[in-house]
C-alpha cells in the first residue's frame, strides 16, 4: 500500500474525530434568545450611540471587505503563477539556493508581499480609529507596534517553515505523517507559550493591588473551582480606549487579566461580572478545547496539503514540480488562504456557540442578571461595538453573540430566576 493510501485514511480518520469532537464540545443548543427581546433592548439603547457605532462600522466596512479581496488576489497570484516560485528563488539565491534558505526567506518573502499589499488598509483602518476615540496611540506607538507583530510572526513562522520543508526534504514519501504530528504538536506548544512569552511583549502586566476587587475575583475564582496563578492590569490604555478582561494560560499559567481602562470606565461589579464570564471559559476547558481542534485542524491540513500535491495542473499553474518543494511556498500560501475563507463562517459559529455558554456561565455564576446587561451596554458604548450588525454579516463574520443578543439573555435569565 502506498504512503497516499495511508494518507487518505489518515485524512478520513481525523476528519471523523474532528467531527465527532466539535459536536460534542460545542454547546449547539443554546439558541439566542428570542428576537422580540433583542429588539425591546435596542431600543433601549441611547439612540446616539447606536447611530455613532453604526457609522464606526460602516466606515471600516468597505476597508473588511476590500481587505480580505486584496489578500485573497495577492495570494491567488502568488500560488497559481510561478511569481511565487520565482520570489522564493530569488530570497535563498545569495544563500547558494540551499533549500533551507529558501524555506524560510523564501516563506518570509512571500508573507512579507502580502503584509506590504494590505498595509495602506491597515494605516487606513488606524485612521478610522484615531478619529472615533477608539485607539489612543499616536502613528510611532501604532508602527512599533505593527513591526513587533511582524517580528512575532517571523520568528513563529520560520520556525514552522524551517520545521515543515526539513521534513519534507527527509522523509519526501512519508512527509505528511511527521507533517500532521509537527504540526499539531506546534499548535498545543503555542496554546501554553504564546501568553507567557509573547503576550508582554505587546503589553506590561502588573499584579491588581490588594483590595476588595483583587479579593473577589479571587473568591470569585475559587467558588467557581478555577484555580488561577494571579489577578493582573495590563496597560491596554496606551493603545486602547477599549475595555476588555480575560483569563490567560492553561494550568499553572493561567491568569485574570483585567485592562487598565476597565477599572477606570466600568464599575467593580462589572468587572466582575465580565470576568466571571471569562472564569465559564476556564471552567468549560474551552482554550483546551480549541486547542484539540486546533491541533486535529492542523493536521488534516497537511494531509490534505500532501493530497493537492497530486494535482498536476495545480503544480503547473504554480510552475513547481512538488507541493512538498520550498518553491511552493506561495501555492501553500493560496490553497490556505481559499480554505480559510472557506472555514470562517463555521469557525465563527463555534466561536459564538462557545461565549454564549460563557454568558450563560456568568449570569448562573454571579446572579446578577442587571450588572451583566449593564456590563453590555458599557462594552458596547466603549468599544463602539455595533449592537444589532447585519444578520448575513453577523453569521459570516462574529466570534461572539452581539450585544442585543446579550442583553436578551440576561433578561430572559431574569424571568427564570423569579
Amino acid at each position: 500500500m502506498t504512503p497516499r493510501f495511508w494518507a487518505v485514511g489518515a485524512l478520513v480518520v481525523l476528519l471523523a474525530g474532528l467531527a465527532v469532537f466539535v459536536v460534542a464540545a460545542v454547546p449547539w443548543h443554546r439558541a439566542p434568545a428570542p428576537r422580540t427581546d433583542q429588539l425591546a433592548a435596542l431600543e433601549q439603547l441611547p439612540r446616539e450611540q447606536v447611530a455613532r457605532a453604526r457609522a464606526f462600522h460602516g466606515e471600516l466596512r468597505p476597508m473588511m471587505y476590500v481587505g480580505l479581496a486584496l489578500g485573497l488576489l495577492v495570494a491567488l497570484v502568488l500560488g497559481l503563477t510561478p511569481i511565487g516560485a520565482r520570489l522564493v528563488e530569488l530570497a535563498g539565491r545569495p544563500f547558494g539556493d540551499h533549500w533551507l534558505a529558501r524555506a524560510v526567506l523564501g516563506g518570509l518573502a512571500v508573507v512579507l508581499v502580502t503584509e506590504l499589499a494590505t498595509l495602506p488598509l491597515a494605516v487606513w483602518r488606524h485612521t478610522i480609529v484615531v478619529r472615533y476615540g477608539i485607539s489612543t496611540q499616536t502613528w510611532a506607538g501604532w508602527a512599533v507596534d505593527l513591526l513587533k507583530s511582524y517580528a512575532v510572526g517571523a520568528v513563529i513562522g520560520g520556525l514552522a517553515l524551517a520545521g515543515f520543508f526539513t521534513v519534507t526534504h527527509f522523509a519526501p514519501r512519508w512527509w505528511w505523517a511527521f507533517g500532521a504530528v509537527g504540526a499539531a504538536g506546534l499548535v498545543v506548544l503555542l496554546s501554553f507559550v504564546l501568553p507567557v512569552l509573547v503576550e508582554p511583549i505587546f503589553n506590561r502586566f502588573t499584579p491588581m493591588p490588594d483590595g476588595p476587587l483583587r479579593t473577589e475575583l479571587l473568591a470569585l475564582a475559587e467558588r467557581d473551582g478555577v484555580p488561577v496563578r494571579d489577578v493582573l492590569v495590563a496597560d491596554a490604555s496606551r493603545r486602547t480606549r477599549a475595555v476588555n478582561a480575560y483569563v490567560s494560560g492553561l494550568g499553572p499559567t493561567r491568569r485574570i487579566v483585567v485592562y487598565d481602562t476597565m477599572l477606570t470606565e466600568a464599575t467593580p461589579e462589572e468587572v466582575v461580572s465580565v470576568t466571571a464570564h471569562e472564569l465559564g471559559h476556564a471552567k468549560d476547558n474551552d482554550v483546551l478545547t480549541g486547542t484539540i481542534m486546533g491541533a486535529l485542524g492542523a493536521a488534516v491540513a497537511v494531509i490534505a496539503l500532501y493530497l493537492l500535491g497530486s494535482w498536476g495542473w495545480l503544480l503547473r499553474l504554480a510552475g513547481v514540480d512538488s507541493i512538498g518543494e520550498p518553491r511552493a511556498i506561495g501555492l501553500l500560501l493560496a490553497v490556505t488562504t481559499v480554505a480559510g475563507l472557506v472555514a470562517g463562517p463555521a469557525q465563527a459559529l463555534v466561536s459564538r456557540r462557545v461565549e454564549a455558554r460563557a454568558d450563560s456561565h456568568a449570569l448562573m455564576l454571579t446572579g446578577d442578571p442587571e450588572t451583566f446587561e449593564a456590563m453590555q451596554r458599557r462594552l458596547g458604548s466603549v468599544n463602539l461595538a455595533d449592537p444589532d450588525p447585519p444578520h448575513w454579516e453577523h453569521v459570516i463574520f462574529a466570534s461572539h453573540p452581539s450585544t442585543v443578543q446579550r442583553m436578551a439573555a440576561a433578561r430572559a435569565f431574569a424571568r427564570g430566576a423569579r
